[in-house]
């Protein structure tokens, strides 16, 4: 009886051992993939008079193939703790506040910036 009791005892103790090691290999994984995955997030930095892009994230039913979901440009008018920003479209008539996270800086050309040529071709 006493052999039996000993024995179930060490299966305890082996059975804790496993839960340690399967509780270690966990929290290492865990903490591998979240030092992956927070090198990959990008901290964004926008300072008012910034042009930024919004992302257009409204279900569709049937949405265009080639159309862009990135809407714009917006002027940035403040920003907030909260990661919220303020902007404003363009010719200023609507202004509101959305998610930092539905923002990236604008890289197209501004209005002043646009060069046009003109080539004037001979009749052959």
């Amino acid at each position: 009886m006493e052999v039996v009791g000993t024995s179930r005892v060490i299966e305890l103790h082996e059975l804790d051992e496993f839960h340690y090691h399967a509780f270690e290999s966990t929290r290492l994984y865990k903490e591998r993939i979240k030092m992956m995955h927070d090198k990959n997030i990008l901290e964004w930095s926008f300072k008012p008079g910034d042009m930024i892009l919004l992302y257009n994230s409204r279900l569709r039913l049937f949405p265009g193939k080639l159309k862009s979901r990135w809407s714009g440009p917006y002027h940035v008018v403040e920003m907030h703790s909260t990661r919220a920003v303020e902007i404003t479209s363009e010719d200023g008539s609507r202004k509101f506040k959305v998610n930092g996270q539905r923002l990236k800086h604008y890289q197209g050309m501004v209005e002043e910036d646009k060069m046009i040529s003109t080539l004037h071709l001979k009749d052959p």
